[in-house]
């Protein structure tokens, strides 16, 4: 098994509902893939002064389990996924940073 864990960064703060949708959104585009074994998306939990560290800081974490790397790679070429990406592109730019793992537990 593949995980592929994204460290979401949104450039502003987003109200609590639409981060809600965004992880919604993520969590059901990936799933429709019938590729996933499995997909978990939750809100980074802020810590005080972490704004003064020159890193990403993440909004969300969203991590999708696969079988492999093909799979990983055909899952991110499914119908759907990229108009759910560019959709929230436009409307709240992000980055994403992200690492190919075994299962860390």
């Amino acid at each position: 098994m593949v995980n592929h864990t994204m460290i979401v960064s949104f450039d502003q703060p987003l109200p609590d509902a639409e981060l809600d949708q965004y992880l919604a959104d993520i969590e059901r585009v990936m799933l429709d893939t019938g590729l996933v074994q499995s997909v978990a998306a939750r809100r980074h939990i802020p810590i005080p002064g972490e704004e003064a560290i020159p890193a990403l800081i993440a909004t969300a974490i969203v991590q999708v389990a696969v079988a492999d790397t093909d799979t990983l790679a055909k899952a991110f070429t499914a119908p759907g996924l990229h108009e759910v990406i560019d959709r929230w592109q436009s409307r709240h730019p992000y980055k994403v940073a992200w690492a190919n793992h075994e299962p860390l537990v």
